[in-house]
C-alpha cells in the first residue's frame, strides 16, 4: 500500500515519503523492511528510544510524537491513537463492514460474548468472535494471546472475518487495552458494561481510574447495555446522557428489562425476562445466579440486533455453555465445577451459586495470582471462607513470585476461621488432594485457571490443565463420565 493511501485520513507534520509500505508497527522488534514504525510510549518504555533502529533494521517510516531529527519522520500528537488508524487502513478498514458489538466489565465478558455469539449463528449471521479463550473466525478457531489484541493483530483479525463472509463481530475489550486505545476508531453497534469489582489495580492504581478505562469504550458505542445491579455500570447513563442507554436487572422493576420468577438449579436457571414490549421466558443451562445477568446482558444485545425473541429464546436454551466458566466437569455422587474465578467477586459469584447445590459440604480450591494486585488476596480469601466448608489453598499464575511466600501470606487468615483446609504448592498435587477429599454429595470448585491449560512459574509457561487432571482422576478411579 502506498503511504500517501495508508495516511490520506491522518493528521501529521513532516515530509511524508511516497513509498509503498509493508507493515504497520509499534514493536521495532517487528520491523521489517517497508514498515511503518510508530512510537508508542508505556509504563517501562519509551518507543522513540527505537526510532532510529527500526529505521536502520529497514522501516520506511517512523511516526513519532516529537520530532526527533530523523530522515524519514512525520509527527502526530498521538501515537497510540494513530497506530489504531494505520492499522485499520492498512487492511482497508474492515470493521466497517462489521457489525461490531462490545462488551467489558469485570467478570462475565467470556460468556456474555460467547453467547452474544451463538444467539446470532442461530438466527442466520456470520458472526465472528475475539476474546480470551480464542478467536473464532465464524467456526474456524485461532488461538488468543491477549483479551483485546493489540491493533496490528485486531485489525488482521477482523479483516479475515470480513473476508470470511462474517457480517457481525463480537469481543472482549479489556481495561488495560481501552486504556491503551487498542480500539481507537472503532464504532460498535452496542456496548455492554457486566459490572465492575476489585482487579487489576496494579496496573490502574485505584477504583475510579479501573471504572473510568471501561466506561471509556461508550464514548463508541451506539447503544449501551449496562447492568443496573452494579453501582459503577448505573453511572453510564450519567456520562452518556446523549446515547441510548438500556439498563437490565434481577432485582430493580423499574429497569428497562427485569428478570421475574428467577429458578436455580445445577443444570442452570430459568426466568421470565420482562421488558416494555413483553415478556420472554428463558431458560439458560449455566448455573449460579450470576447467570442470570449474562444471559440477559447477551439476550438485550441480540434484541436490539434484530433477532426476535423466540429465536433469543431457543438459542439461551441450546446454549453449548462456555469453557471454564461454571463448567460442570463432573456431576454424579459428587460433583466438580470448573471456573476461572480470580478476583474476589468472582469467587463469590461462584461459591455462592453452588453452595445451595451442595447436599454436604461445598470445597472450594483457588490460590492468587503472583506479581498482581495484592490487596485483593485477603478479599479473595474472605470470600472463600464465606461460603467454602473446605478449602484448598494452591498456586495459580505465580510468575516470578515465590508462590510458597504467597500461601505464606494467606494461610494465617484461613488457620484463623477455624476451617478445615490444607496447603499443596503444586496445582497438579493440590487438585488430586481435593478430588480425594470428595465424599457423596459434595461439591468441588477449582477456581481460577478455567478455560487455562497452563501454569506460569518462574518466568516459564507449563502445561496444566485441570479438565484433564480431573479426567485422569476419574478414571483411575474407574469412575464413568
Amino acid at each position: 500500500m502506498l503511504s500517501t493511501r495508508l495516511f490520506q485520513d491522518i493528521r501529521y507534520t513532516g515530509i511524508l515519503p511516497q513509498v509503498e509500505i509493508t507493515a504497520v508497527t509499534n514493536d521495532s522488534r517487528r520491523v521489517q523492511p517497508g514498515s511503518v514504525f510508530v512510537c508508542t510510549a508505556g509504563r517501562s518504555f519509551d518507543g522513540h528510544r527505537y526510532a532510529q533502529k527500526a529505521l536502520d533494521a529497514g522501516a520506511a517510516l517512523v511516526v513519532t510524537e516529537r520530532p526527533l531529527g530523523l530522515a524519514s519522520e512525520v509527527t502526530v500528537t498521538n501515537g497510540r491513537a494513530v497506530y489504531g488508524q494505520l492499522c485499520s487502513a492498512f487492511f482497508d478498514h474492515p470493521a466497517r463492514k462489521l457489525r461490531l458489538v462490545a462488551v467489558t466489565g469485570t467478570n462475565g465478558k467470556t460468556t456474555v460474548t460467547t453467547v452474544i455469539k451463538q444467539i446470532l449463528d442461530s438466527a442466520g449471521h456470520r458472526c465472528g468472535l475475539i476474546g480470551t479463550i480464542h478467536t473464532l473466525v465464524d467456526t474456524m478457531e485461532l488461538p488468543a494471546k491477549y483479551t483485546t489484541p493489540e491493533a496490528w493483530d485486531l485489525h488482521m483479525l477482523l479483516a479475515k472475518m470480513a473476508g470470511a463472509g462474517c457480517d457481525c463481530a463480537v469481543m472482549e475489550a479489556s481495561s488495560q487495552a481501552l486504556d491503551q486505545l487498542r480500539l481507537f476508531g472503532l464504532r460498535f453497534e452496542c456496548g455492554v458494561f457486566t459490572n465492575l469489582t476489585q482487579d487489576h489495580l496494579d496496573y490502574h492504581g485505584d477504583m475510579e481510574n479501573y471504572f473510568q478505562a471501561k466506561a471509556s469504550l461508550f464514548r463508541a458505542c451506539d447503544t449501551v447495555i449496562y447492568n443496573a445491579d452494579d453501582a459503577w455500570a448505573c453511572r453510564l447513563p450519567q456520562l452518556y446522557p446523549e446515547k441510548r442507554c438500556i439498563g437490565f436487572s434481577a432485582q430493580d422493576g423499574s429497569a428497562d428489562f427485569t428478570a421475574r420468577s428467577i429458578g436455580l438449579d445445577p443444570g442452570g436457571v430459568r426466568f421470565a425476562m420482562v421488558g416494555k414490549r413483553g415478556i420472554q421466558h428463558i431458560r439458560f443451562p449455566m448455573p449460579g445466579a450470576f447467570s442470570v445477568h449474562n444471559a440477559m446482558a447477551a439476550a438485550i444485545v441480540a434484541l436490539r440486533m434484530g433477532v426476535t425473541g423466540d429465536v433469543v429464546a431457543r438459542a439461551l436454551a441450546a446454549s453449548a455453555g462456555v469453557r471454564g466458566r461454571s463448567e460442570v466437569l463432573y456431576h454424579g455422587d459428587f460433583t466438580v465445577i470448573c471456573d476461572f474465578a480470580h478476583t474476589p467477586d468472582s469467587i463469590e459469584k461462584i461459591l455462592s451459586g453452588m453452595k445451595p447445590f451442595a447436599e454436604k459440604r461445598l470445597l472450594a480450591l483457588f490460590g492468587c495470582a503472583g506479581e498482581r494486585d495484592t490487596t485483593k488476596r485477603p478479599l479473595m480469601v474472605a470470600a472463600a471462607l464465606k461460603y467454602a466448608d473446605y478449602l484448598i489453598l494452591t498456586s495459580d499464575n505465580p510468575r516470578k513470585e515465590d508462590p510458597r511466600s504467597i500461601l505464606d501470606s494467606i494461610e494465617p487468615q484461613v488457620k484463623a476461621s477455624g476451617k478445615p483446609y490444607i496447603v499443596e504448592v503444586e496445582r497438579r498435587r493440590a487438585v488430586y488432594a481435593a478430588l480425594e477429599q470428595l465424599q457423596p454429595g459434595d461439591v468441588l470448585v477449582l477456581c481460577g485457571k478455567g478455560h487455562e491449560d497452563y501454569q506460569v512459574i518462574d518466568g516459564v509457561t507449563i502445561y496444566l490443565d485441570e479438565h484433564r487432571i480431573v479426567r485422569d482422576w476419574l478414571r483411575a478411579k474407574g469412575i464413568q463420565t
